[in-house]
């Protein structure tokens, strides 16, 4: 093992560089900002919260000569990093009276134990006890008392692999933020980096009058900040009109793409959410997806949505309720991260909200139709308006903010999410066992009963169904509809460019 006592490198250089910039907005305080606190309060027992993966690793580097679990090492060596994560070792304390977004303050019991924990399948350890363990693991919220965060190692799986359940809170972390998590845990070669960590001394926490008066102070100066302006004192007037005129057309863009916005076809897809998971794992080739983009254009996302669209029509014809001419809408978070701003934690989050022709049965037709819809909403700066919109919310108060994440619960504009995460092409190890797959968790909201997220690794697209138990005991079916939409993309592609060059 190497120890990390000089210059960085690769990972250790990225992981250096988020420890420098994670952390809270300029203030007193490290503060939530309006979005990530929203996602506080969205959070009911039936909905939890926090946005996950499910991983498989390597068996044989997690085992000593005896056939002993390292799982002391591995908390070892997590623990090792988390001075680069600073949040990592912080619970949420809210402000009295609602007077502002809560604050992150250091956990003076933090234990690594409690966050970096060991479980165990029962023989023959299959596929699909690993997935109602995942399932299980997911389902309970995360406390509060504590960092929001937590590692399952999972042993016992029948062909000496070990799973990795991940969970954390989405006021910690988004997509992309929880890639830069996994680069700094995790390792690019299979030699573990250990740095020389800092003792770490937790700073004493506010106490409620403090955390009151200072939210009220902060609320001054932030409204100078609602409006588009200068970033630093260089800025010019010309920078500040520039960003001002961007950000009214975007907002332009939103507005009318608001006023046009009809509400969602009513599917089975949108009946409310109980309690129980049910997870799903589809795993396509990236080429098979750039050999789609190369020879019919469009995105890498607009591949995915086609191929999503397939599944989904497979679904619904299944349940009886494809028709002609069926559109769903589907909400795609986007992340709207300056360069600056790449190795932050919380949410730099925006949205397209993408027509999917699920009822256009030819495949080239939807991915035409997916790439005419994106290529308008990037065109009218959609994305850039929403988080300008969902920027402004950190100037109204908690108890609007609070009011506004139910509200979204329960929108009718949308059928299902879909992110789409840009993951690392190289592997990732954790104390030398190679990550073999990858699969990401969107939570749900109380009428959306199935989230898709999709991560890019090492040359796949591991995608993570969530849906809820009840209303999905056909989960399969849309895992073999995904299957067969990307592979018949991937074989039309193939037979236009056979054509090409003849």
């Amino acid at each position: 093992m190497s120890r990390l006592t000089s210059e960085p490198s690769g990972v250790e250089r990225a992981a250096v560089l988020v420890g420098s910039r994670y952390g809270g907005r300029v203030g007193v305080h490290d503060r939530l900002s309006a979005l990530d606190a929203s996602f506080l309060q969205l959070e009911r027992v039936e909905t939890p919260m926090h946005t996950g993966a499910l991983a498989i690793f390597e068996g044989g580097p997690f085992f000593d000569a005896r056939g002993r679990f390292r799982l002391a090492e591995v908390r070892e060596l997590v623990a090792s990093r988390l001075h680069l994560i600073p949040r990592f070792r912080k619970r949420v304390v809210p402000v009295p009276l609602d007077a502002g977004a809560p604050v992150w303050v250091d956990d003076p019991e933090f234990d690594v134990g409690f966050h970096v924990r060991l479980t165990r399948l029962p023989a023959p350890g299959a596929r699909a006890q690993l997935l109602d363990a995942f399932e299980r693991i997911q389902i309970r919220l995360l406390d509060r008392r504590r960092p929001l965060w937590e590692l399952w190692l999972v042993d016992g799986l029948e062909d000496g692999e070990v799973g990795l359940a991940m969970k954390a809170h989405h006021a910690l972390i988004d997509g992309i933020s929880g890639v830069d998590v996994a680069l700094t845990i995790l390792d690019v070669s299979p030699e573990p980096v250990w740095f020389d960590a800092p003792v770490w001394q937790p700073s004493p926490a506010p106490s409620p009058g403090r955390l009151f008066i200072d939210a009220v102070r902060e609320r001054t100066p932030e409204a100078g900040r609602a409006a588009p302006g200068p970033r630093s004192t260089g800025d010019t007037a010309a920078d500040l009109a520039r960003r001002s005129a961007r950000a009214v057309r975007s907002l332009a863009g939103v507005a009318a793409v608001a006023g046009s916005l009809d509400v969602a076809p009513r599917t089975s897809l949108n009946r409310p959410v109980g309690t129980e998971r049910r997870f799903g794992l589809v795993r396509v080739p990236l080429d098979d997806v750039r050999a789609v983009r190369r020879v019919y254009g469009g995105t890498v996302n607009d591949v995915v949505l086609t191929g999503l669209g397939g599944g989904l029509a497979r679904l619904l014809d299944a349940r009886g309720e494809l028709a002609p001419g069926l559109t769903l809408k589907v909400f795609c978070p986007v992340s709207v991260r300056e360069d600056d701003e790449r190795m932050q934690l919380g949410n730099r989050l925006s949205a397209m909200f993408v027509p999917v022709p699920v009822g256009e049965p030819d495949p080239l037709a939807r991915l035409q139709s997916v790439c005419a819809a994106t290529a308008d909403l990037k065109g009218r700066e959609q994305p850039l308006g929403a988080a300008t919109l969902l920027g402004l919310a950190n100037y109204v108060t908690q108890p609007v903010v609070g009011l506004a994440a139910r509200v979204v619960h329960r929108q009718p504009f949308f059928n299902l999410i879909c992110t789409n995460i840009p993951g690392p092409d190289a592997p990732l190890y954790c104390r030398g066992a190679r990550m073999l797959e990858a699969y990401p968790l969107v939570p749900l909201s109380t009428n959306m009963n199935i989230g898709v997220a999709v991560l890019s690794y090492a040359g796949q697209l591991h995608v993570g169904l969530l849906a809820d138990r009840d209303q999905w005991p056909d989960l399969g079916v849309l895992e073999a509809g995904l299957d067969d939409a990307f592979a018949e993309l991937r074989k039309l592609a193939d037979s236009a460019g056979a054509g090409t060059d003849g």
